[in-house]
This record gives C-alpha cells, sequence and structure tokens, in this order.
C-alpha cells in the first residue's frame, strides 16, 4: 500500500507515545505525544490531545495541549491550541484559539 494513512477513531483513548511514518487522522483521544519525522497528521474536530505534537505537517481542528513542531502547521476555525508552536509556516484561520507563543521561520 503506498501512502497509507492510519485512522484514530471517536471513541478511542490512547495513553502513550505514537510513531508512524505516513499520514494520521486522529478523531479521538490522546495522553501522550504523537511522533512523524516527514508525516501528516490531522487532529479531527473531537480529537483531545494531551502531549507534544511533532510532524512534517500539522491541521487542527480539535483540541490540543502540548507543543506543536511542524514544518507546516493549519489552525482551522474552532481548533483550540494551549502550547506553543513551533513551525516554518503558519496558517490560522479566525475563531481559532491559540494560547501560548509562535516561532515561525527556519
Amino acid at each position: 500500500m503506498a501512502n497509507a494513512t492510519n485512522i484514530l477513531t471517536q471513541g478511542l483513548e490512547i495513553n502513550g507515545s505514537i510513531k508512524f511514518s505516513n499520514d494520521m487522522i486522529v478523531d479521538g483521544k490522546i495522553d501522550g505525544e504523537i511522533i512523524s519525522d516527514k508525516g501528516k497528521v490531522t487532529i479531527a474536530e473531537n480529537a483531545s490531545i494531551k502531549g507534544d505534537v511533532k510532524a512534517g505537517e500539522v491541521k487542527l481542528y480539535g483540541k490540543v495541549e502540548g507543543t506543536i513542531t511542524s514544518d507546516r502547521c493549519e489552525l482551522k476555525e474552532k481548533s483550540l491550541l494551549k502550547g506553543d508552536i513551533k513551525t516554518k509556516t503558519l496558517s490560522m484561520e479566525e475563531g481559532a484559539t491559540l494560547q501560548g507563543k509562535t516561532s515561525i521561520g527556519s
């Protein structure tokens, strides 16, 4: 399978770190880190993450309490981030909430 997408659906709860190499969609609850060197993670509307997120690209629709580190980060309309962002490119829609510091660029 080329470019398989991993999906953690609503109702699923994980305690611990998750490492992946392709793409991931999270719609459940995670208490721990999400880590990928180059992969893309989409944190869906029902998702709640307590821990750092490190990935090539992060799209946030839900809630994260922790630091996001990525090459590209998008905070969507109803998203909530309680933590810092370290990214090369940041996109933030009206209605998104960021409670933390940003570090943008190389």
